[in-house]
């Protein structure tokens, strides 16, 4: 049978491709704009006929039908990651979580510790051999495909068709849903004074020839704004968007210094513009790979010169980070910034930055503090951490001291703040 017959066999709508779920039924659904709109919304018009059925997903982006209090014992969120679209679901309790590294996903899936009974993706249209490309978000996505009983796709022709160990062959599909609604596109946070600041000791750091990972958020864009002078960097991330696109068009992205796929730009998933998934398409200086290639922190370690830019909410003066919940309110989750922590520690001429405005709510409340408020997640250890930077310095704090780190943090608080750390610190134990 020709790969074209196959496809026309398996080709059906949405409503019809969601009635292939089974009640008890773990959903797997990719990363961010690689979640396929078509079948979600089909499986939220009809949630009132399943029966304990999961969707599972780090960083949902549209609140779709079935994010639903009220349906929850029919069709259930279970987030890997929480953004906007999921957070009060979360902070309210209707919204499960898994707690993980996002390297370790695929592993979880492998080993049956986490179920992948189905799979729904966006992908891109099938080429002559009978494959697509699940490049918006090969992530954890690709071990669930190897293990579920069903794979239904959402071939999109606005998908690209990226390099790498994306591709899924149609001889492993269940049912393919033909859709051509716009991806969504997701522009580049705001950048004020503060991140411009912080962006600016970042990106004095970083050398020549550096391979980066550069996570979504207005400091990690301050910075790229900012190495426009550099020459010959690298990328090996998590995420490829539009800010990494804007140093390629630049020609300070060239991947010739990379000691590990030297010429290749690595990456797991994809949030942007329209003009970065078309650059994405057949790009033969792109891959993209499942997170346990991309993340795995000795994998991505063999970079040399690889730097690490992540933020964090608060940091405590031991330098543990709480980057994922307000308290004991879940807020995201860990996502790669561990995983990428200690790859850039791994790495030899590595640099793991941890970014943070020095305050909060209109400077009424220091983000550096003597201890993390009650019930935070702790996202980065105080092992693993090495470079914290807010708007008033760097604080190097690997290798360092008890009181050598509060000493340096309290130097990079906010002035307003640094006479009542300094006290506090004293009564830890923790003064010079």
């Amino acid at each position: 049978m020709s790969v074209q017959h196959s496809y026309a066999q398996k080709r059906m709508a949405a409503s019809e491709a969601v009635r292939l779920v089974r009640d008890g039924d773990l959903i797997i659904v990719p990363t961010g704009v690689g979640e396929p709109p078509a079948l979600l919304g089909a499986l939220s018009e009809q949630r009132h006929s399943f029966h304990d059925v999961k969707v599972a997903q780090i960083l949902a982006m549209r609140k779709y039908g079935y994010i639903d209090p009220q349906t929850v014992a029919h069709v259930r969120h279970v987030a890997l990651f929480y953004g906007g679209a999921t957070r009060a679901g979360g902070q309210a309790g209707w919204i499960d979580f898994i707690p993980n590294y996002f390297s370790e996903i695929p592993s979880l899936i492998q080993r049956q510790q986490m179920p992948a009974d189905v799979v729904f993706s966006m992908a891109s249209p099938m080429d002559a051999h009978g494959y697509f490309s699940l490049s918006l978000g090969a992530d954890y996505t690709m071990a669930a495909v190897a293990k579920a009983r069903v794979v239904v796709l959402e071939v999109n022709p606005q998908v690209p068709f990226a390099n790498g160990n994306c591709h899924v062959h149609i001889s492993q599909v269940a049912a393919v849903v033909e859709d051509s609604q716009p991806v969504m596109e997701v522009g580049l946070p705001k950048i004020g004074p503060v991140q411009q600041a912080i962006g600016r000791y970042v990106a004095d750091m970083i050398e020549d020839g550096s391979t980066l990972q550069i996570g979504y958020g207005g400091i990690p864009d301050a910075v790229v704004m900012q190495l426009t002078g550099k020459k010959d960097l690298g990328i090996h991330t998590e995420m490829i968007g539009d800010g990494i696109l804007s140093l390629v068009q630049a020609g300070v992205v060239t991947n010739r210094r990379k000691n590990y796929l030297p010429g290749k730009m690595v990456a797991t998933f994809a949030l942007g513009s329209a003009s970065l998934y078309q650059f994405m398409d057949h790009n033969p200086a792109l891959e993209i790979h499942p997170v346990d290639f991309t993340n795995t922190p000795s994998l991505a370690g063999l970079n040399d010169n690889l730097v690490a830019i992540n933020a964090t909410l608060q940091i405590d003066l031991l330098g543990q980070c709480g980057s994922e919940s307000l308290g004991h309110l879940p807020f995201s989750g860990t996502g790669g910034q561990a995983d990428f922590v200690r790859a850039a520690n791994i790495s030899r001429g590595g640099k793991a930055f941890i970014v943070l405005p020095s305050t909060a709510k209109d400077d009424t409340i220091s983000r550096i503090v003597p201890v993390l408020s009650p019930g935070t997640h702790v996202s980065t250890s105080k092992n693993d951490i090495n470079y914290v930077v807010t708007e008033f310095g760097v604080a190097q704090l690997r290798g360092k001291s008890a009181k050598q780190r509060a000493r340096e943090l309290i130097g990079i608080a906010h002035p307003n703040f640094r006479a009542e750390l300094t006290d506090q610190a004293a009564r830890m134990g923790l003064g010079a």
